[in-house]
């Protein structure tokens, strides 16, 4: 059986930005490779941004409720990507505390609070980068 695990990129757009993130191979993204490009409506929770992807996927083991800023997340029990980039109204203190534990997925590149911008409501796009 094949280890290694291959990375790959995603472009995350929305009115007033965009970044990439860097995503492992998991069983989740070769999920969601599979409804890429998609379009979504972005929600905000405190300092993370989510939205649904249409895509059903069973928590991985591994899976985290306290992440590191910039932590590209799979939320199981509401088949959305959560990317925080700092405290929720969960949080203790500066930490970036998910709903629930999510699957792991990758990392933005560069700053995080790039995500800043995205507004409750607003249209993202998330699709492969070249």
């Amino acid at each position: 059986m094949h280890t290694d695990r291959k990375q790959q990129r995603i472009r995350i757009s929305w009115p007033a930005g965009h970044l990439t993130a860097t995503i492992e191979d998991t069983p989740t993204t070769q999920a969601l490779h599979k409804v890429l490009p998609l379009a979504a409506t972005a929600h905000t929770w405190g300092e993370e941004v989510y939205f649904d992807t249409g895509v059903s996927a069973a928590r991985e083991d591994g899976a985290q409720q306290v992440v590191e800023p910039g932590t590209v997340a799979f939320w199981p029990d509401g088949d959305a990507l959560a990317l925080p980039y700092g405290p929720t109204p969960i949080s203790r203190g500066d930490e970036c505390r998910l709903a629930s534990p999510c699957n792991l997925l990758g990392r933005v590149d560069g700053d995080p609070r790039t995500l800043a911008t995205v507004r409750d409501g607003d249209p993202v796009r998330v699709e492969w980068a070249d």
